[in-house]
């Protein structure tokens, strides 16, 4: 069995609208409420993004076609990456967070796949939302989630977080 959590964000356009969009075609087990997040990598002139955790299982996923999944959404999304701003505002952003197969925790150091992600362990409005739909959870090699969110730094960034409302239902249509 093939697991991933994802962080997805959007700042531009119909955030809520890019984000179901997503959700629907990743069919997931969870999905977290929507976090509305200040913007994060000190590019500060952009409206405020919507953030959400989802975790997917498929067997048939390798790695790879999670990221192709991933990117794929962003593309449908209308997401232009801008090399001067790499944290700059977007339609959707789609980040693989960890990937399990089997269980276990898969590591890439590939360019176009690093797994886990390098960064998930800094950034609150990755946490947060994960730690929303799963208690136990644990970012491999970092250590688990709830420890994470004890960090200065990260503690400090999810006090600006804004849990806003639902956006996905088990029973949802």
């Amino acid at each position: 069995m093939s697991r991933v959590v994802f962080s997805m964000g959007s700042n531009l356009g119909d955030r809520e609208a890019a984000l179901r969009a997503a959700i629907d075609a990743v069919a997931p087990a969870a999905v977290s409420d929507v976090y509305e997040t200040p913007p994060w990598g000190g590019d500060d002139e952009q409206p405020a993004y919507f953030n959400i955790a989802v975790i997917a299982d498929d067997p048939a996923r390798s790695p790879q076609d999670w990221l192709e999944l991933g990117q794929r959404l962003e593309a449908e999304a209308g997401r232009v990456r801008d090399p001067e701003r790499p944290y700059g505002p977007r339609t959707l952003d789609v980040d693989l967070i960890a990937v399990w197969d089997g269980g276990a925790p898969v590591h890439s150091e590939e360019p176009h796949l690093r797994l886990p992600h390098p960064l998930a362990h800094l950034r609150a409005f990755v946490l947060v939302p994960w730690f929303a739909v799963d208690r136990d959870a644990e970012l491999p090699g970092k250590g688990r989630v709830r420890d994470l969110l004890r960090d200065e730094s990260v503690a400090a960034d999810a006090r600006a977080l804004r849990r806003l409302h639902p956006i996905w239902s088990e029973h949802h249509e």
